[in-house]
């Protein structure tokens, strides 16, 4: 079959790369991709969000199946079109795509179908949310209603740095029209845990577990940031936190998706907090993290387009998800400067080093070709990932093969994985 993957970064080329290893396909398209993505695929120069033209391409190239990597996509309706078309598509519909596209009706979602997230208000005026502030307890979160490339979160530890907050989301637009609306929750204290899972929108399998790292300094110090790096499964999520979440969160947000008149098929992000109350929902993401897929894709021994022809069918209750019994650590190259100013262009050394390497991975997220050399074209460059029998040995490959590579300014966080001692594994 021909496939079409749409989205540019490191988790569009941990798809095409799980994709590749299917018997089933025969091509891959991607579009627009990237440098990487296209050592394996054939890229193409429509956007993301040019939803007609893509349709239009899948028509004319005969497209048996599309995968949507992107949330902005998504919460356009991209598949709403694609459906229209005739064409099979991997990914929720626009109704569906609501659970990462508003925060609020998240929220609201959660509380009407009592399942365990932290106590929240939303607000549509930055003056009720400046009078709501006077009497809240901090540390408090404030979240941009919208879609912010996974940054639209403040954690606000002072009524002070709270206004300062409403001010940057509400009246300055720092995130744009996400913040037109804003949701502010109480700060949860635990262990973060990311959980993927597919689903068909009456069925839902669980993927193995995983940990992003956000900040962009060692330390958790920094701007937030789209991540900077990975690791999977975590030690956290044990086999209590496992029947838990099954019995009170992932099936029933499929459950009240369905519900709600939205039935959801593709896959569904749990951001997790392990809080002393138990586990609770931080936030729910459309599609597969990045670069969480990075280390879960790479573990998931089944064919990856056999599941999600399965969601797309409605017949995932007939499939089992099985990982590998090892771990895998990703660690993200990224710009100088990233996530603020960044300059592009800077040829990339050493890539070939990957070449034939068993359990080693270099996935590009922001990169180019220009010259025929492979540039640097965005904040987060490459992520680089490794397999081992455990965490340790995976975390010690990981960083091992970012030495194989460099760029000019090239930065990383060198603490990625650091709760993994904390478990005391």
């Amino acid at each position: 079959m021909n496939v079409l993957i749409v989205g540019s970064g490191g988790r569009e080329h941990a798809i095409a790369v799980s994709a590749a290893k299917s018997p089933k396909v025969d091509k891959i398209y991607c579009a627009p991709g990237n440098a990487g993505i296209a050592q394996i695929a054939e890229c193409v120069p429509i956007g993301a969000m040019e939803f007609d033209k893509l349709a239009a391409f899948a028509k004319e190239q005969g497209i048996d199946f599309t995968i949507i990597g992107m949330d902005d996509p998504l919460a356009g309706g991209i598949v709403d079109v694609f459906e229209a078309e005739g064409l099979k598509v991997f990914g929720p519909r626009k109704n569906a795509a609501i659970l990462e596209g508003s925060k609020a009706f998240s929220k609201d979602l959660m509380k009407k179908y009592n399942i365990p997230t932290a106590a929240y208000e939303t607000f549509d005026d930055p003056k009720d949310a400046l009078a709501w502030l006077q009497t809240a307890k901090m540390p408090v979160v404030l979240k941009a209603d919208g879609l912010a490339l996974g940054k639209g979160v403040l954690i606000c530890k002072t009524l002070e740095e709270a206004k300062e907050g409403v001010k940057s989301i509400m009246e300055d637009k720092t995130f744009g029209s996400a913040g037109n609306r804003m949701v502010a929750e109480e700060f949860m204290t635990g262990r973060e845990v990311s959980v993927l899972s597919f689903t068909d929108g009456k069925t839902i399998r669980i993927m193995s577990s995983a940990q992003d790292h956000k900040r962009a300094k060692d330390g958790d110090q920094g701007l937030n940031t789209g991540g900077m790096g990975t690791f999977s499964p975590s030690p956290f999520y044990t086999k209590e936190v496992d029947e838990f979440c099954k019995k009170h969160i992932y099936q029933a947000t499929v459950d009240a998706m369905a519900a709600e008149g939205r039935p959801y098929t593709g896959v569904i992000f749990f951001g997790l907090m392990l809080t002393q109350d138990g586990p609770k929902v931080l936030e729910y993401n459309a599609r597969f993290g990045d670069p969480e897929a990075q280390v879960v894709l790479p573990r998931m021994k089944n064919d990856m387009i056999e599941v999600m022809e399965a969601c797309t069918e409605g017949r995932l209750g007939q499939i089992e998800l099985q990982f590998e019994d090892n771990a895998a650590v990703c660690v993200v190259l990224a710009s100088g400067g990233y996530p603020q100013s960044y300059e592009k262009g800077y040829p990339i050394e050493g890539l070939e080093a990957f070449h034939g390497k068993e359990g080693y991975y270099c996935f590009h997220a922001g990169t180019a070709c220009k010259d025929g050399k492979i540039v640097t074209n965005g904040g987060r460059v490459l992520g680089i990932t490794a397999k081992g029998k455990d965490l340790k040995e995976a975390r010690q490959k990981a960083y091992e093969a970012t030495g194989w590579v460099d760029f000019q300014k090239k930065y990383m966080r060198h603490d990625i994985g650091k709760a993994i001692d904390e478990a005391q594994l």
